[in-house]
């Protein structure tokens, strides 16, 4: 170990930057935010006389006058760090981040400054903001822990649940008043067990990639993952490896899990003490019954948070090129589920016949032959375009862009089958000209399209 870490208290304290420009600003910046009071010579006005009384001494000057400040603040025993120069620092200051009051110190001793800093991105994105509360809460009941909890290992266990259940939960989301009576209530009966909590989790359409900061964390802290068919393995293996993984999902066809039995088991590993994460692919709140498992949660009073997920039908036009969209084809949107006869019936088909906006079918491929004919009858142009996209977001995505009329005929010939969205509307058409992922959408049948089926395509593996 080269240096020795350590968090100075600077508060009111003096401290001299010897220099200019961007490097002594930002250390001037990163000091008066920690309390200290900052006082900047330009390189030529330096005199070791300055250093009377000074807690720390920053060197951002050329190389000459920096040896200069480096050498005094030695004689004078007040510890230096000249920029970019550790060898005549004798203590540097490192990559920083503020969720205060937790902050993490990063440092590489000087070797390597990037590594420092890339690695201090990382621990950003691990921390959010809410880290900083939950450690005021910690501190706040601290000396009470401490009283009601005198024993060691309960202490750890009880820090455990406030920094992986309910309290964080209500931190995270602004109600630090019901954290405090979560607290509260877990101390008049310590013996008690504590009680766990569930996240609601949109892994969204596939691609590892398009993971949201929160929903890495929250699979990084579970102890139990239920899943289902449609999350991909690679998003599973950004969970905890000791995270215990129930796969509930129902395939095509299959029996799988069906909801009661799901809702059950996650209450049942949350009055475990357990950390649940509930994950469903795309978004849970957009045709993925996220609403009814809270619904039945809140009803067995147990504590929970949700994570959206990049629904399929943005995830899916965006990498087939399909703007859902458009100041020139499409000035609305509708998200549509298709999976049966009985969700058919229930749609407004004339509203959706309406011009000047896309169709987003989800769950609609075995259905493809009913909506052609409820959109004919409704009065929808048979040329309309309309596009397939199977397996949005995967390297196995495929591409067919056709029409109205001939969407089941263009799905058999190109053998489409789940999971895939349907798009219908002016802009599916544009899929043609702007599509970038996979190899390239193919053309099927005949009709308007054909012009634009002969634009560029840019491919991607």
């Amino acid at each position: 170990m080269l240096y020795f870490p350590v968090f100075l208290d600077l508060r009111n304290a003096p401290v001299l930057i010897v220099g200019g420009g961007a490097p002594a600003a930002r250390k001037a910046k990163l000091l008066r935010e920690a309390g200290a009071t900052v006082a900047v010579v330009e390189h030529d006005a330096f005199e070791p006389e300055q250093l009377r009384g000074v807690r720390i001494v920053i060197a951002a000057a050329d190389r000459d006058v920096n040896a200069r400040v480096a050498a005094a603040a030695r004689v004078a025993h007040v510890p230096v760090n000249v920029v970019d120069d550790a060898a005549l620092s004798t203590f540097i200051v490192p990559a920083i981040v503020d969720r205060s009051p937790l902050v993490v110190a990063i440092s590489s001793g000087g070797a390597a400054p990037m590594l420092a800093t890339r690695l201090r991105a990382r621990i950003e994105a691990m921390l959010d903001e809410s880290w900083g509360r939950l450690a005021g809460l910690a501190e706040r009941w601290r000396a009470q822990i401490r009283a009601v909890l005198p024993n060691f290992a309960a202490r750890r266990k009880l820090y455990d649940w406030l920094l992986d259940g309910p309290v964080a939960t209500a931190v995270r989301a602004g109600r630090e008043s019901e954290a405090d009576q979560l607290m509260a209530a877990q101390l008049s009966r310590p013996s008690a067990a504590v009680s766990g909590k569930v996240t609601l989790v949109g892994a969204g359409p596939g691609d590892p990639g398009l993971l949201t900061l929160q929903a890495l964390r929250a699979l990084q802290q579970a102890d139990v993952i239920l899943t289902e068919r449609l999350v991909s393995s690679d998003i599973l293996a950004m969970a905890r490896r000791e995270a215990q993984v129930i796969e509930v999902g129902k395939a095509p066809g299959g029996h799988g899990g069906r909801q009661g039995r799901i809702n059950r088991l996650v209450v049942v590993h949350a009055r475990r003490g357990r950390s649940v994460v509930r994950l469903k692919g795309g978004d849970p709140f957009i045709f993925g019954r996220g609403g009814e498992e809270l619904q039945y949660l809140r009803l067995h009073g147990v504590a929970y948070e949700v994570v959206p997920g990049i629904t399929a039908a943005i995830a899916c036009a965006a990498y087939a090129g399909i703007p859902l969209t458009h100041r020139e084809h499409a000035q609305g949107l509708q998200f549509v589920t298709a999976h049966c006869r009985d969700s058919l019936d229930r749609l407004d088909w004339h509203g959706l016949a309406r011009s000047g906006q896309t169709l987003a079918f989800y769950m609609g491929v075995a259905m493809l032959d009913a909506l052609r004919d409820r959109l004919t009858a409704a009065g929808l142009s048979p040329v309309t375009p309309a596009a397939l996209v199977e397996n949005g977001t995967h390297p196995r995505q495929r591409v067919v862009v056709t029409t109205r009329e001939a969407l089941p005929e263009a799905a058999r010939g190109q053998g489409i089958a789940a999971p895939a969205m349907l798009f219908v509307g002016e802009v599916a058409r544009l899929a043609a000209e702007l599509g970038w992922f996979g190899a390239g959408p193919v053309q099927a049948g005949e009709g308007p399209l054909a012009l634009a089926a002969k634009a560029p395509v840019y491919g991607s593996a």
